[in-house]
């Protein structure tokens, strides 16, 4: 699904893809390593100025500033440090760690390697998606390669005193534990279910010691913002949104794949020059732009640069970068139903609005579906889902909610067609497993 190329791709995270990085000669070969080498003389507070001038905002879907976040580390505590790389994409719709974490790991360990030095963290893990079994192989052999180089372990680079650790863990499949508290409890061994905040990870976080959390893409691209420098690499991107992101563009579309452009590129094109437009000709009907848990653009919508601020104000977000399409073929209630099936099976039961409203939400919308309905229960679809919103753990319950509200909100008409003495013929999507809402984005 993957290397796929465009002219307007700008080559920051993916230079290296297709060119053998995976093994550790060949990734010194072509830099790599060097901006490791370099942090150490930089010190703390250089390195994190230049990620913050650099713009990069976490690529793990918040979007909060990277070089923000490592301020927040307290200076001066006792009391031990981590450094946690989420890997556990489970996005239904996304695919962009998976090309790095196979074409080009040791950015994701270098990257690790340069966060704990600009938080004086000796401990690094990097957390992998369960059902990424063969790519937990390539990091495993990649961090054992990284020891043998004297790059991980006691006196790294060969300088007295300097000592990172750093480990692979492997998820268990669960969703849930790609918020970040429930992927520390899941690290600690315990159950995956998102704690109560404050107290922030930044202060405390795994087994209680401050904790800096990145999603691997925004790991990876730490040594390619100090190799470039910050204030160039912010200039790739669009304000307070720098550098690129790998999108992944699935769906209805003649060349799906993931594909690295500049933040703030433009969906439409997007969709209709790198992607090769709608496959068979088709018309399109919307846009998932960023991954399962983010509101539906329709057609006339898609007029917006993709980067943090420009999707916000178009009423969607970011998110993944998980760019899902949908041709005039689709049925809405249907997508809807698959969408809230996953989140319904992929909740963790630990606080009722979650658990109780995605429930109550696939009961509601499943007899809608099945011909069912009444003109009442379109009114509390949309009304269940706005007071889920802001009232969970965690964002598991506002990623349900929000497509929910915005397939409700544009495509009532749809939804109302299946109230009427005529209803549209339901698909198999009530004959299948819930969590091949992924089916979509294929």
């Amino acid at each position: 699904m993957y290397l796929v190329s465009h002219p307007d791709e700008v080559k920051v995270i993916s230079f290296r893809f297709g060119q053998g990085a995976e093994q550790i000669d060949k990734y010194i070969e072509l830099g790599g390593y060097e901006q490791a080498r370099r942090a150490i003389d930089m010190g703390p507070e250089a390195i994190i100025n230049e990620v913050k001038a650099s713009n990069l905002r976490g690529r793990g879907g918040a979007g909060f500033p990277t070089g923000l976040k490592w301020s927040f580390v307290p200076k001066g505590m006792d009391r031990p440090k981590y450094i946690l790389v989420n890997g556990d994409e489970s996005e239904p719709g996304t695919c962009k760690d998976r090309p790095i974490c196979e074409y080009d790991p040791h950015s994701i360990i270098e990257g690790t390697i340069i966060a704990g030095l600009a938080v004086g963290a000796k401990q690094g893990f990097i957390y992998m998606r369960g059902e990424y079994r063969y790519l937990l192989d390539i990091m495993d052999k990649c961090i054992a390669d990284a020891y043998a180089k004297g790059f991980l372990g006691k006196n790294i680079f060969g300088i007295e005193g300097l000592d990172f650790d750093c480990m692979s863990h492997s998820g268990a499949g669960a969703y849930e534990v790609g918020e970040e508290s429930a992927l520390m409890e899941s690290l600690e061994g315990k159950r995956g279910v998102p704690r109560i905040r404050p107290p922030f990870p930044a202060v405390v976080g795994l087994y209680g010691g401050p904790t800096v959390i990145n999603n691997v893409e925004t790991i990876a691209s730490v040594p390619h913002v100090l190799r470039l420098g910050g204030a160039e690499y912010a200039k790739i991107g669009t304000d307070r949104n720098g550098g690129t992101r790998l999108f992944g563009i699935s769906g209805h579309v003649e060349k799906p794949g993931v594909y690295e452009l500049p933040m703030g590129y433009s969906l439409r094109k997007a969709i209709y020059e790198v992607a090769g437009g709608i496959k068979g000709g088709k018309k399109l009907k919307a846009v998932v732009p960023g991954g399962s848990s983010t509101p539906v653009l329709k057609a006339d919508e898609i007029d917006v640069g993709m980067d943090f601020d420009q999707l916000a104000k178009a009423g969607t977000m970011l998110g993944s970068a998980g760019i899902v399409v949908l041709d005039e073929t689709v049925s809405i209630v249907e997508f809807a139903l698959r969408t809230i099936k996953f989140y319904q099976h992929e909740s963790c039961g630990w606080c009722i609005p979650c658990r109780e409203g995605t429930d109550w939400l696939k009961k509601t919308i499943t007899r809608v579906y099945q011909g069912n309905g009444v003109s009442k229960d379109l009114d509390n679809i949309k009304y269940l889902a706005e007071n889920m919103m802001g009232r969970t753990f965690c964002p598991l319950g506002d990623a349900a909610a929000m497509p929910t509200i915005g397939f409700i909100t544009k495509f009532r008409d749809e939804f109302e067609a299946f109230l009427s003495e005529n209803p549209p013929t339901p698909g198999l999507v009530l004959q299948q497993a819930p969590n091949l809402v992924q089916l979509a984005a294929h």
